[in-house]
């Protein structure tokens, strides 16, 4: 991620997505299609890097979204079978082509190409300590910092760049899920706790490797696996071949993948995402019941939890909000009545859906409670006799240090505030939040990462609060 960044919106944003194609024609308009099936990972900047048959390694990156940065003339001047490709969500104060990824470096033993998702925690202490020694960067991403590592840890020529690459490896703390793409090869390497998903498919005589399955969906590939916790992934001529550059610490996959960040259409380590929020309201249910007449959700990352939680209740499950499909990234407006018509052009209620009728509301998180209030207030002016607040997740508390963008408890509404306190500052009927148990056990799982929910960090954070 970028390290100049700073929360501004009422929304979580996740750092990137990363996807890899190797030996398959075209591999770079195949990167386009699969990094249309990223898009929501980061909207604001993407990439594309090929190397041709020669060995000649080709770029094409900018702001905006995939089909905003390509188009068929600059498609074609990304030729080869090999190609990594990077979706990005830029913070504010870091936008700029230099942190747009994929990164590309030319060395005297060879060239290579590098895209991350994650946030390394151990981030600035390296750097200094590069910059001490003579290492210039060209941005202010925390994934250049493993690039330095590879040529510093590589001096020897006679060695496989593998080694240099687990040397470099183990330096690393935080998230990370990096491709690195040679003149012959591509590795997939995951942090050693695995906190965001990496996913390896089959793709004709080739391979794809994916932050998400959904994009082997739109590519026609076959899943194959998940890449490891500590785990490098070779792929290249010889197939597929692995080797742990780590022993895995603690298997801690961030919780909001499956909360909010992920495709429904997504696997995540065997558990589809869309499954897993509809058990979470299930349970939701089960936990905060509410007498209400409808459930509706809202769009779309809710909508799973919402139907869950109707299920599980025998309320029926409506659309009472309505999402458009045609309004674009998110912009600052510079007046607060412009911003609050933003919203409306976003999402409208149904009005003869939620005239007269107890609502409840559910939705994936709340963050600074902006949102929440404009919404209840929209469906009260629509007619709503209740609104009941369910959120199918625990509270959010605290700062993320892996690829999340909350960066300071304080702007978070449940930081400071009590579940009934911001009952009231949402104008809520009654407001109630999924359990820490409950996001557990929707996965059947014991290992997510639910550091921004309990502050119980599986990492050394290397900085104060």
């Amino acid at each position: 991620m970028c390290k100049c960044s700073k929360f501004r919106e009422d929304k979580l944003h996740h750092e990137c997505g990363v996807l890899g194609i190797y030996g398959v024609e075209d591999a770079a308009g195949l990167a386009y299609y699969g990094l249309h099936a990223l898009q929501h990972r980061g909207q604001q900047g993407c990439g594309i890097v090929s190397v041709a048959s020669d060995g000649q390694f080709h770029r094409v990156k900018g702001d905006g979204l995939v089909s905003e940065v390509f188009n068929e003339q600059k498609l074609a001047k990304l030729p080869g079978k090999m190609a990594i490709g990077h979706v990005r969500y830029s913070n504010a104060g870091c936008k700029g082509t230099e942190n747009i990824q994929p990164f590309l470096f030319h060395h005297n033993s060879g060239d290579f190409a590098m895209a991350n998702n994650g946030q390394i925690v151990n981030y600035n202490q390296l750097r200094q300590d590069l910059e001490d020694k003579g290492s210039l960067f060209q941005s202010s991403s925390d994934a250049e910092v493993l690039a330095h590592l590879i040529k510093k840890q590589g001096t020897d020529k006679h060695l496989p760049r593998i080694h240099s690459l687990k040397n470099a490896l183990n330096m690393l703390d935080g998230a990370f899920s990096f491709l690195v793409m040679t003149g012959r090869r591509i590795y997939a390497c995951r942090d050693k706790y695995g906190f965001h998903p990496l996913a390896i498919g089959k793709l004709g005589d080739g391979y794809v490797v994916a932050s998400e399955t959904c994009a082997f969906d739109v590519l026609g590939a076959e899943y194959i696996r998940d890449v490891e916790p500590g785990e490098i992934v070779t792929l290249d001529h010889h197939g597929i071949r692995s080797q742990f550059y780590s022993e895995p610490k603690r298997h801690a996959l961030c919780a909001m993948e499956y909360v909010y960040f992920a495709r429904p259409d997504s696997d995540i380590e065997g558990c589809n995402v869309h499954n897993y929020r509809k058990e979470s309201g299930r349970i939701l249910f089960q936990e905060a019941p509410a007498d209400a007449d409808i459930v509706i959700g809202v769009p779309d990352s809710s909508l799973s939890a919402a139907q869950g939680y109707a299920e599980a209740s025998g309320l029926p499950y409506e659309m009472g909000l309505i999402k458009s499909k045609y309004v674009g990234r998110t912009f600052i407006l510079p007046t607060q009545s412009m911003r609050e018509k933003g919203v409306k052009m976003k999402l409208s209620p149904v009005k003869t859906i939620v005239k007269g009728k107890r609502v409840v509301l559910v939705d994936d998180s709340i963050v600074r409670g902006t949102t929440s209030l404009k919404i209840v207030k929209m469906l009260r002016e629509a007619g709503a006799a209740e609104v009941h607040v369910r959120i199918a997740s625990a509270p959010l508390k605290y700062t993320c240090y892996y690829g999340v963008d909350v960066h300071t408890p304080q702007e978070l509404i449940s930081n400071t505030n009590s579940v009934e306190q911001v009952c009231k500052l949402i104008d809520a009927d009654s407001l109630a939040f999924l359990s820490h148990k409950g996001m557990l056990a929707a996965g059947h799982r014991d290992d997510l990462c639910l550091a921004c929910f309990n502050h119980e960090y599986p990492t050394q954070l290397y900085t104060e609060e």
